[in-house]
């Protein structure tokens, strides 16, 4: 897109300038619409060192609601930031439905520097791609309007700027070595954008605006938005097929086949939690000083043992690593936002354990049957989940999902207790009975849910919970094990 772009010749002044008010107008017109229709826009603007990104951004916000945009360069990233996924400061900051955000530089000036300074390998390069299509297939699919800007300008107009931004005292710190590396290398970024850019514009396709004249680059742009803005209030959001990949699963078996009668000894039960927990707890220093992150997912019946299962895990943590999310009915804010933004934003940095009581495969069960999502939606999701989850791994994450599972008889009789002892009524609610009535309903969806999102790199296991204390042995037996493996693999490969 880059090799052979011919720039053009500047404008009539005046004609920009009419032109560029009444763009300008159009594009605060559209917000109302935008909040109406519940659309939300992504403008991504990427571009050479010094070829007026922040310039570009400053008009294309002149006349907008501020209450309804929002402004984020995710290239300057603090150090608490780095202890994340790749995409974490992009997926954290998308828009709320009816609303726009502009990003000033993003993932693919993160990913083209790393790989030219050779900071992450040729796997990881592509590692890196492949989530980048997923992400925004996932935006796009969601509803989202991505609007991908690449403002290009030659190599004697970008040596020109940075002259003349180095040469005054109140600019030269808009100028580093890496924007002066970045001009001398000028051909070798100009191919490896160009293969970017090819390599990443499916979902959302790449637009070159010329960069070298300033008020017709705004013209331009504006021109790109208000079109795109325009298309996509007549086709509403996205609806199209479900997208799938086939992914490394593990056969697992359907919830009835599970023998629920396994028991432990209270003596066996005592001498393998101290066991287990001390062994957690050194595991625990280990992964801190190695910054390995971990992910424990809990989901499963109502009246299971989640919470005293995820007691025993937690207890022997330090609590400063340690983060345990219990996940409720999702707020406004976070209904209004693609449905793993929320999980996203509660991701542990590397080193940390995170604990999640009820997860993102929610999408794929209560949403499901109560019909708070589309068919498409929660057919779409598993293979969503599957990407999210692998990008997880591949960061570095060590995954563990746990069903725990109980029969019908046994919920039952936990859900009487908890209605006859007043200090435990508080943990049964009408919606748990409403969901009891649905029980079969469930367990064809959980048992879908795990076939269909049981990996090798994010495994499910059912954890059999008639009795609490085996529930409890088992999970933290396979917990520990993972890690310990974890460990092992992490020191072996820091010497390869």
């Amino acid at each position: 897109m880059l090799e052979g772009f011919v720039a053009g010749e500047p404008g009539d002044k005046h004609e920009l300038r009419t032109e560029t008010k009444e763009l300008q107008a159009r594009l605060m017109g559209q917000q109302q619409l935008l909040r109406e229709k519940k659309l939300p826009v992504l403008v991504l603007i990427e571009g050479w060192a010094a070829a007026g990104k922040g310039s570009l951004i400053k008009e294309l916000i002149s006349e907008m609601d501020p209450r309804f945009y929002n402004v984020v360069s995710p290239a300057i990233l603090p150090e608490r930031e780095t202890r994340y996924p790749f995409l974490y400061p992009y997926a954290t900051e998308i828009p709320e439905n009816g609303k726009v955000v502009f990003l000033d530089s993003g993932w693919m000036e993160s990913t083209v520097r790393k790989a030219m300074k050779m900071e992450i390998s040729k796997g990881e390069y592509k590692r890196r791609v492949r989530a980048v299509n997923e992400f925004e297939r996932q935006l796009r699919d969601g509803g989202y309007l991505v609007l991908k800007i690449f403002m290009h300008i030659d190599k004697k107009e970008q040596f020109e700027r940075l002259k003349e931004l180095s040469e005054n005292a109140d600019t030269e710190w808009r100028v580093n070595p890496d924007d002066l590396w970045q001009h001398r290398e000028y051909k070798r970024f100009l191919k490896a954008y160009d293969d970017f850019m090819d390599e990443t514009g499916e979902a959302a396709p790449w637009h070159v605006v010329d960069g070298k004249h300033r008020k017709t680059a705004v013209r331009d742009t504006l021109k790109l938005l208000v079109g795109e803005i325009d298309r996509g209030l007549e086709r509403g959001r996205y609806n199209g097929e479900p997208f799938e990949e086939k992914f490394p699963l593990l056969e697992m078996p359907l919830l009835k086949d599970v023998d629920l009668s396994v028991q432990i000894s209270d003596e066996d039960y005592k001498r393998e939690l101290k066991k287990l927990q001390k062994r957690l707890g050194e595991l625990h220093n280990i992964l801190y000083r190695r910054k390995i992150p971990v992910i424990l997912c809990y989901e499963g019946w109502d009246a299971a043992g989640k919470g005293g299962n995820i007691r025993r895990v937690a207890y022997p943590l330090d609590p400063r690593g340690v983060d345990v999310k219990p996940i409720a009915s999702p707020e406004p804010h976070e209904l209004n936002r693609q449905y793993l933004w929320r999980f996203w934003t509660r991701l542990p940095r590397s080193g940390h354990i995170c604990i999640f009581d009820r997860t993102w495969y929610g999408r794929v069960m209560v949403e499901r049957l109560e019909g708070f999502c589309t068919e498409k939606d929660w057919k779409r999701a598993y293979n969503e989940i599957n990407e999210f989850e692998r990008q997880l791994t591949e960061w570095g994450a060590v995954v563990l999902k746990f069903w725990i599972h109980i029969d019908s008889d046994t919920q039952l009789a936990r859900f009487t207790d908890r209605q006859n002892t007043p200090e435990k009524q508080w943990k049964i609610t009408d919606e748990d009975w409403r969901n009891r009535e649905k029980w079969p309903q469930y367990e064809e969806a959980v048992d879908e849910m795990i076939q269909k999102t049981s990996t090798e790199y994010a495994p499910w296991f059912i954890i059999e919970s008639n009795d609490k204390k085996y529930a409890r042995i088992k999970a933290l037996q396979i917990i520990v094990k993972a890690l310990e493996e974890a460990c092992e693999n992490h020191f072996e490969n820091s010497f390869e």
